[in-house]
């Protein structure tokens, strides 16, 4: 193992690795990194890593285990390693030596030059925002039919206008773009940049944009999901959104082709879509942005650039009732950080008040990234169905008629409790399954 200046790793536990398929080796001891940052105290994360634990006792005895290892960032790296280490080389070699992290959100340091996040993401170039957004039963939603919203986002996180490639007006070099704009291209194209302008550049490119939709298009056929969905706005940006649905299709054909088929095939074929095919086709943003809103069920997996997905993302989350009842992740080829969605805490709001869904949906998308499918779904069938019972944390009894406040470790706890008759649901769904198809 690595050596570190001020990290001690568990004597047990086994390092997950990477094969070069790009396939994750996963061990039945993998050591877990994780960082409570700004975003997850002490009274939050201990009751939700007691939480994951008893799932995975619950669905593999003691055939598989988690050994935790504490990384810092932040405030808590500022204290231990000293000033001006807010994200420590400790903690970045941590992640890229054991590949997984679970994380809550990071303060930006006064005096610091970017976000310490996106730090972290760039440093182990993770480039792929993923966001499962599912509407659970009994949470507080602003439409009337929300139950149908189960999406799954892949968004590019490299690439867009979100790369600051920007230059304010009148600066020297928007003067310099400006003029090499309108004296060498613009002509050709019988458009001009007004003078005053400030200046951005949206890059989008084969290599970020394939490497992205490669993730999605891949979890989507191995899962067996019904649908991909490729976002843009062709009409007006046809050379960069334009190539980003049109690189997906390319994918789609050439690498995932046994598993998928194009809505335009299905039309060829009297509508008639192929057992076991997942549907690919794309969508203008006007369009999602309005049918998530209005006909959420119609869509499963989508892929989009960075500027899109970020609006995808906040309606779906506004649509569930809170951006604290989802996770997400930021994933690369060779890490992967699963992150709190309810953003950074102040310090005399982390008590026994604090909603843990994001970092328990953390902790699901971690199972899944593990292939513990088995304890992924137990922990969100049980978060669910907490939440459905109306025992909830204060922050959604506020707008839940009828609920009943828990703080943070008993409503944890009465997602353990609800593990049996999950357990025992899940048992009498497939004897119905079994007796209706006549398999004994």
């Amino acid at each position: 193992m690595g050596k570190y200046l001020k990290l001690s790793p568990p004597k047990r536990g086994s390092k997950i690795t990477v094969a070069k398929n790009g396939q994750l080796q996963v061990p039945d001891d993998p050591i877990v990194p994780f960082i409570q940052g700004e975003g997850m105290s002490a009274n939050l994360w201990s009751p939700v890593r007691e939480v994951l634990e008893r799932a995975i006792h619950r669905c593999y005895a003691n055939a598989k285990r988690l050994e935790w290892l504490e990384v810092f960032a932040g405030e808590r790296a500022h204290t231990i390693y000293g000033p001006g280490e807010w994200l420590p080389e400790d903690t970045i070699r941590a992640l890229q030596e054991y590949k997984v992290c679970i994380k809550g959100p990071l303060a930006t340091p006064v005096g610091t030059s970017q976000p310490l996040d996106h730090v972290l993401r760039a440093r182990l170039d993770l480039f792929a925002h993923v966001q499962p957004i599912r509407y659970l039963t009994g949470a507080p939603s602003p439409l009337k039919a929300p139950e149908g919203l189960d999406i799954r986002v892949y968004r590019e996180h490299t690439e867009d206008v979100f790369c600051e490639l920007e230059w304010k007006k009148g600066s020297p070099e928007a003067k310099q773009l400006i003029g090499l704009l309108n004296n060498d291209l613009a002509k050709k194209l019988d458009k001009t940049v007004r003078p005053d302008s400030s200046i951005c550049i949206k890059p989008i490119s084969a290599t970020a944009t394939k490497r992205l939709l490669r993730q999605a298009l891949d979890f989507a056929v191995k899962n067996k999901r019904r649908s991909i969905t490729f976002v843009h706005k062709a009409s007006i940006m046809r050379h960069t959104e334009g190539f980003f649905s049109d690189w997906g299709y390319e994918l789609a054909r050439k690498e995932f082709g046994d598993g998928t088929v194009t809505e335009q095939e299905i039309q060829e074929n009297d509508g008639q879509i192929p057992r076991g095919k997942v549907i690919v086709r794309d969508r203008s943003s006007n369009c999602l942005f309005q049918e998530l809103l209005t006909n959420p069920s119609d869509y499963d997996v989508i892929a989009t650039t960075n500027l899109n997905g970020s609006f995808v993302e906040s309606i779906a989350l506004a649509a569930v009732g809170s951006s604290g009842l989802a996770p997400n992740a930021f994933v690369g080829a060779k890490a992967a950080v699963f992150e709190c969605t309810h953003g950074t805490l102040p310090k005399s709001s982390r008590g026994e008040r604090e909603n843990p869904s994001s970092a328990l949906l953390c902790g699901v998308m971690l199972f899944e990234h593990l292939g513990w499918k088995d304890a992924a779904d137990l922990v969100g069938a049980a978060l669910a169905k907490t939440i459905s019972e109306k025992k909830v944390t204060p922050d959604l009894a506020t707008r839940i008629e009828g609920a009943q406040s828990l703080t943070t470790g008993d409503f944890c706890a009465r997602i353990v409790d609800n593990f049996e008759a999950v357990h025992k649901d899940r048992v009498e769904q497939v004897l119905r399954s079994r007796a209706v198809s006549g398999v004994g």
